[in-house]
């Protein structure tokens, strides 16, 4: 696999907050991400973030987002509020075959977009076949 998720602990402490009903730290960052061609997509769900609060930082294998949402509630009497708002982050494991040298990133209608394309030595390679010269047991790639 060229992309992992292993946040286990993350999963975890979000279903616990769910089943207990608190809301107040469900700062999310929710994610899509699949194969195109010789890249992948990601797609990180981040309504109402100004472009310039998202953070993206690449380390060895490790792709870390962030990203701040305003409290939209801040200083009103408010009646209710269930967006999360502050800081939050996310991160993924990505696998050595991908290029994180050459990761573009787009913000567009509260999506962000990722594409981290498949490393050259990673994308398949065809080898070409030639008659032999009569040699046997030679290989010519």
């Amino acid at each position: 696999m060229m992309l992992m998720r292993t946040d286990s602990f993350r999963d975890f402490d979000r279903l616990t907050q769910r089943l207990l009903g608190d809301t107040s730290r469900l700062a999310s960052m929710p994610m899509d991400a699949y194969r195109e061609g010789d890249a992948f997509v990601i797609h990180f769900d981040l309504p109402g973030v100004r472009a310039d609060s998202i953070d993206l930082e690449v380390e060895r294998d490790v792709l870390t987002v962030r990203a701040a949402r305003d409290d939209a509630t801040k200083g009103r009497d408010v009646v209710m509020a269930e967006r999360p708002s502050g800081s939050f982050s996310r991160q993924l494991f990505l696998g050595e075959s991908l290029d994180t040298e050459n990761i573009s990133a787009d913000y567009a209608d509260g999506v962000l977009t990722l594409r981290v394309p498949v490393a050259e030595q990673a994308k398949p390679r065809k080898i070409s076949v030639t008659e032999g010269s009569g040699t046997a047991g030679e290989i010519r790639a």
